[in-house]
């Protein structure tokens, strides 16, 4: 069974460690609280453009050697950004940890930016940008965030804009790190062989000396929004849809049901209520599913699906019609137990991804202060009951649901 141990550097960095004595493989990195969120309007895509350029240069290394570091034994470097929190991490054989955390320590205290790689860089984020918006299924998710956070620091894209890159230099980038990217703002995570001993002093070793400064609070993001059904004629062959509404966020009382719920609504599942309505018995569409994200002060209950324009309707009223049955009778318990035993079973199978799992550790302790294993996820997942899923399902039943149409 999958157990966690902690520790915190004098400096403020929290470490979580998950021992693994069996496989091949090991899983270090660092989660920072700061994205797009923290980003002023003239800086917006900046969290997301430091993310790609910490790897173009640091006091002790060229981009070139950065690459080859974790490659040169097999294994990789990665990193990727929200709205909420930044992550770099590596996977690696075992045996090579002191390299990849020495490596990230360097990528995270270090970088230097130089110019012609900055130049070369917002080139390669441009065509990202670009890419994207001739992406309409990925697009119409942010577009819907925009609308209902707009004004607040979650109102936009990760990537920023064309424009906004021009801004992006190295002092900018440098400041923006210095800023956010301090030991108490951060959790390191490590999930392989090693004892807990020994990454502590690793982690000692390389992030030890970095500076106790006080973490930077984000702004509240309160959505203040009318409920809206917006269509936008983007010329494309599909309408690509997506509804909702706002719930609590990561700390409120509803996270485990809403969980749950959204499994049974549009889960990966093909039994999900949505797929067997909209796909498997009316032929509406080849894609739907329902997402819930939740930020540290608000959360979003989504359902995005791909249809023929002409269907548009029909699927909007199959869609409400599942979601206001939820949120007006409770199911009953026999049916709960055996979507919670479904999804507790989806849960389990999910830890078998090390990788995504070393991730989910470093953020749960980013929020919570500790990592819940799977029988005690799986504990309160079988503590729902009827009413309380239903409570779950009206913050997110029909009234209280906007639209955006791309199409």
């Amino acid at each position: 069974m999958e157990q966690y141990s902690y520790h915190t550097l004098g400096n403020g960095l929290r470490i979580v460690h998950a021992r693994h004595m069996a496989g091949c493989g090991e899983y270090c990195g660092v989660v920072t609280r700061v994205g797009s969120r923290d980003e002023s309007p003239q800086d917006y895509g900046l969290a997301h453009f430091i993310e790609h350029t910490i790897f173009k240069g640091t006091a002790r290394r060229r981009s070139w050697h950065i690459i080859n570091r974790m490659e040169a034994v097999g294994g990789e470097l990665n990193a990727y950004t929200t709205k909420e929190e930044t992550v770099v991490y590596s996977s690696f054989p075992a045996g090579n940890a002191a390299r990849a955390v020495e490596l990230i320590a360097d990528l995270l205290t270090a970088s230097v930016f130089p110019d012609n790689e900055l130049d070369k860089e917002r080139e390669v984020v441009a065509d990202e940008i670009n890419s994207y918006l001739d992406s309409p299924s990925e697009a119409v998710y942010d577009d819907f965030e925009d609308i209902v956070y707009k004004g607040t620091g979650l109102g936009h894209n990760i990537l920023g804009t064309v424009d906004t890159l021009r801004n992006f230099d190295t002092l900018r980038c440098r400041e923006f790190m210095d800023r956010y990217y301090v030991p108490g703002n951060m959790v390191f995570f490590y999930a392989g062989p090693e004892p807990m001993g020994k990454v502590v002093r690793m982690a000692e070793r390389r992030f030890g000396g970095m500076s106790a400064a006080a973490p930077v609070a984000h702004d509240v993001a309160v959505p203040v929004y009318d409920i809206f059904n917006e269509v936008r004629n983007i010329g494309s062959h599909q309408s690509h849809v997506v509804t909702g509404a706002t719930v609590p966020g990561i700390y409120g009382d509803n996270v485990y049901p809403m969980a749950l719920l959204t499994n049974i609504i549009g889960g990966p599942g093909m039994n999900s209520l949505l797929n067997l309505a909209l796909r498997e018995r009316s032929g509406l569409v080849y894609t739907v599913e329902a997402s819930t994200t939740l930020f540290s002060d608000t959360g979003l209950f989504t359902v995005y699906y791909g249809c023929d324009p002409h269907d548009c309707g029909r699927c909007r009223r199959i869609v409400h019609n599942q979601l206001e049955r939820l949120a007006e009778t409770a199911l009953p318990e026999r049916r709960l137990a055996a979507y919670a035993r479904q999804y507790i079973g989806q849960l389990t199978l999910s830890r078998d991804n090390r990788e995504q799992s070393a991730l989910s550790m470093g953020r749960a302790v980013m929020y919570h202060g500790r990592a819940l294993t799977v029988p005690q996820v799986a504990e309160r997942i079988m503590d729902i009951t009827p009413e309380r899923l239903r409570a779950a399902a009206e913050l997110v039943a029909p009234v209280r649901c906007s639209s955006l149409t791309l199409g």
